[in-house]
């Protein structure tokens, strides 16, 4: 048997986007910072959201039925800090600008991409629900670095324009 531990460490060596996943509707608008997003198909447009059950929001997300996926621009670690922090979803989202696409989950404005979504499926897996997503509206933006989680470190990566 794996130690969970163990596992944590490990998968410390993987090389993942930051994101933040925000969700708004009738149950209010909530957001958390998430390493665990990857694409499922793109017909129909779809991602795979892996969120902890013990988040105080999750069951906000499951009555919206909608989130957005934030990907982050290198210059966004601040965001990502204050949406894994203990801040009130009030204080959260007083850090960027925010605007809304199609669901009316938040989007930040300058994120190098959001992805608006309804939550199509819902599936527990031990600590975690997975979240399949139906991608409905997409912004990009023009940034050029992004901003990942390496070995428990922020790191910008992309190009970077030459002077």
């Amino acid at each position: 048997m794996v130690a969970a531990v163990d596992y944590r460490n490990a998968m410390s060596w993987f090389t993942s986007a930051v994101n933040v996943i925000t969700t708004g509707g009738d149950s209010g608008r909530y957001g958390f910072t998430a390493s665990a997003v990857c694409s499922v198909t793109d017909n129909p447009p779809t991602l795979l959201v892996c969120m902890n059950q013990s988040v105080s929001s999750h069951a906000r997300f499951i009555e919206n039925q909608t989130l957005a996926v934030n990907v982050l621009a290198a210059h966004q670690q601040m965001i990502s800090q204050a949406f894994a922090s203990k801040l009130t979803p009030e204080q959260r989202f007083a850090v960027g600008q925010w605007t809304t696409l199609a669901t009316g989950s938040p989007v930040l404005s300058d994120a190098l991409a959001a992805f608006d979504c309804e939550i199509t499926q819902v599936q527990t897996v031990g600590t975690h629900s997975l979240l399949l997503c139906r991608v409905v509206a997409i912004q990009t933006s023009e940034q050029e670095q992004s901003l990942v989680y390496f070995n428990r470190a922020y790191y910008p990566i992309g190009h970077l324009a030459s002077v």
